[in-house]
């Protein structure tokens, strides 16, 4: 997994994000353990403790679960996995969508815009 911060939020919480997307896209299958707060952390480079936060936020999220003994585990309810995936989406349309209308776009030429890149996605064009 690429760990990629920025300045623009607390570490912890664009690591609960970095997870989140982890999940969702299968990188953390669910039902399986997760490393280590201190592996995870090491990986990431940042402190345990600054992990040990934001597994602590996904756990009160639901979406992993500690057993005693084992480790943390990814959740196995995958309608709460959809639902995060659906969440992380949204927050990204919305970011798109203020970023838009802060260069004056309005919404009929978004959608124009929106459609112009989904039919060139076809042909290979969307993410070059």
């Amino acid at each position: 997994m690429q760990w990629q911060f920025s300045n623009d939020a607390p570490i912890y919480t664009q690591l609960i994000q970095h997870i989140k997307i982890g999940i969702v896209t299968g990188v953390f299958p669910p039902g399986e353990r997760l490393p280590s707060v201190r592996d995870l952390a090491t990986e990431a480079g940042v402190n345990p403790n600054t992990m040990q936060r934001a597994l602590a936020e996904l756990e009160r999220d639901g979406l992993v679960f500690s057993q005693r003994t084992a480790g943390r585990f990814v959740t196995e309810d995958h309608t709460m996995i959809q639902t995060a995936k659906r969440g992380l989406a949204q927050r990204h349309i919305k970011t798109f969508l203020e970023a838009m209308l802060q260069l004056g776009f309005q919404r009929e030429e978004i959608l124009a815009l929106l459609e112009q890149e989904l039919g060139e996605e076809g042909r290979g064009r969307v993410g070059a």
